[in-house]
């Protein structure tokens, strides 16, 4: 399954995003209050700066204390940022979640951020493409 077929399928609430001056506590609040795991790091909603995710925060929060809540976002974002396009398979896009050990991917089109899937949606897609294989295959063995 495609890139673009998974975006197809989340709903259009578009991509979360943060700028790189908001607070690190306005951040978690954020991902609290939306239940989502992490945010984009862009000033215009379409560049990408960084992705912070729950586990920057806690990770942060761990070696300093309750103290970097007040800093800027852009301090602990993850700055080298891996992205996709929507030309990519799902199974593309799985090897680079597994092999950086992340849970997000920006889908960029050219310099313009599309979408954002998370291994959840690669997940729920590739089921779905087990499933339609499954009942392919249970058509040929009963003469369907």
């Amino acid at each position: 399954m495609l890139v673009q077929n998974i975006l197809k399928a989340k709903s259009d609430d578009g991509v979360v995003t943060v700028e790189p001056g908001d607070t690190v506590g306005a951040v978690a609040q954020l991902l609290a209050a939306r239940k989502i795991g992490a945010v984009v790091v862009s000033p215009d909603a379409k560049t990408v700066k960084g992705i912070v995710s729950e586990r920057d925060i806690v990770r942060e929060i761990s070696a300093r204390g309750a103290a970097c809540l007040t800093d800027r976002v852009d301090t602990i974002m993850t700055r080298e940022t891996i992205t996709c396009t929507r030309s990519e398979s799902s199974d593309q896009v799985l090897a680079k979640m597994t092999e950086g050990r992340f849970r997000h991917l920006p889908v960029m089109e050219g310099a313009e951020m599309v979408g954002l899937i998370s291994i959840g949606d690669v997940v729920k897609a590739q089921l779905a493409k087990l499933e339609m294989e499954k009942e392919a295959l249970e058509g040929m063995i009963k003469g369907f």
